[in-house]
């Protein structure tokens, strides 16, 4: 870990060194605050990175992103917002925040720094420590912690750097906060990363017995001609999707509200599969900074989103320019028989399961033809990846049926770029 640190130190000094001055005295963007983003990635609407004059020319549309339901449907079935999560007040509290300090809104936040930036990203694990805390399964959870802001930050193509963790307790239990540290320590392993420090806080009368909370850090760096950012992405290009462990680190307000509703117990074994529903819940977030670094090292990568918060619906077009939308083939990759269980049990729409959870897909590059056919054949053997749709002209997300044989989508599209047939996903 020394050593991961060392390296670490180095290379920003390197970077500090390049510099003559502090960029924000630099006259080329003295219309731009030294703290150019703040992101907050769990909310739906995209602020262009590091370009005021886009971010008033957009003025903070929601109106590109198809509206779902908020409510139960008629059926009865659960919604996030019964659970208690409401997408569109966080939305809503994004627009003010907007007011106060422009400029937010990416997966993570760039700062200039000589001929790079530096990228940070900040986040939890949510309501997942409910189910740790039942399961006595702390040794992941850590893990989960990383992945949420290493995978945020790695979609502007930034190599993480270092970590940082918040634990915050009533009553300080140091072989359980080992448990817990020691995923952290995973974590940053896995995302080639140092856990450059943190803070415990031991707060009585604040938490329950037994529980904890959470929060990371992260920042890393990427060269300035080498952001990825989105605005090359032209319709028909490809969507390739990396698979996920399971439900990752979100939407556990509305699991643990189904887990309630079905009767069943997080001992009992998950329908259709060989592991317990708590196991399965519980599986750690995936770390995709060293596969994500390694394709976009070999070019053709336009755009990444981290499916988190909102799902499909919510994420994917935080990358798009304005005036494009997505077409996801159904059936293009394997779903999880958690999201099959939780569906079941809660009797969740299609619509509102796609707007809450990433359904199997945790990390999605956007990518020019010819690349997404190196990513396919390269992904033989040493990873999987999935075609799950391309970009059409037109605003929003949108399911369509797909043939395996010919890669064409069954509906046919409109000419303004909406799907002619089919469903909002």
């Amino acid at each position: 870990m020394t050593n991961t640190v060392a390296a670490a130190n180095a290379e920003i000094s390197r970077y500090v060194a390049a510099s003559s001055r502090p960029i924000f005295d630099k006259p080329t963007i003295a219309a731009q605050p030294p703290l150019v983003i703040r992101p907050y990635r769990l909310f739906s609407q995209r602020f262009p990175l590091l370009s005021l004059s886009l971010l008033e020319r957009n003025s903070i549309s929601s109106s590109r992103l198809r509206s779902l339901p908020n409510d139960s449907d008629a059926s009865g079935g659960l919604t996030y917002k019964d659970a208690g999560v409401d997408i569109d007040a966080g939305s809503e509290l994004v627009r003010r925040i907007a007011k106060m300090a422009p400029g937010i809104g990416g997966f993570g936040g760039l700062y200039p720094l000589g001929d790079s930036f530096l990228v940070a990203g900040t986040d939890g694990v949510g309501t997942k420590l409910k189910l740790a805390f039942e399961t006595g399964i702390h040794e992941t959870i850590g893990i989960d912690l990383v992945a949420m802001s290493v995978n945020d930050i790695v979609t502007s193509g930034a190599k993480p750097l270092f970590f940082l963790d918040y634990f915050a307790t009533s009553h300080l239990d140091v072989d359980l906060a080992e448990k817990v540290i020691k995923g952290i320590v995973d974590g940053c392993q896995q995302s080639d990363c140092a856990l450059l420090g943190g803070e415990t806080a031991e707060m009585p009368d604040f938490y329950a017995k037994g529980e904890y909370d959470l929060s990371g850090f992260a920042v890393g760096i990427v060269k300035k001609d080498s952001v990825i950012d989105g605005k090359n992405i032209v319709a028909g290009d490809v969507l390739i999707g990396l698979p996920s462990s399971g439900v990752h680190s979100n939407g556990f307000s509305l699991v643990r509200r189904v887990l309630a509703h079905s009767g069943l117990s997080l001992k009992d074994q998950l329908p259709g599969a060989a592991v317990t529903l708590g196991e399965a819940l519980m599986a750690p977030t995936v770390i995709y900074v060293k596969q994500v670094l390694d394709i976009i090292g070999k070019g053709g990568v336009k755009g990444i989103a981290h499916i988190t918060g909102g799902g499909f619906t919510d994420n994917i077009p935080r990358v798009f320019p304005e005036g494009l939308g997505a077409v996801i083939y159904k059936d293009s990759w394997n779903v999880p028989a958690v999201f099959k269980w939780i569906q079941q049990a809660g009797k969740i729409e299609d619509a509102e399961m796609s707007r809450t959870f990433n359904m199997g897909i945790g990390m999605v590059l956007v990518v020019s033809k010819e690349a997404s056919q190196r990513i396919l054949e390269d992904a033989n053997g040493a990873y999987t990846a999935y075609r799950i749709g391309e970009v059409v002209n037109g605003e929003g997300v949108w399911s369509a049926g797909f043939s395996e044989s010919s890669h064409n989508v069954v509906n046919e599209c409109a000419i303004a770029g909406r799907p002619s047939k089919g469903s909002p996903y």
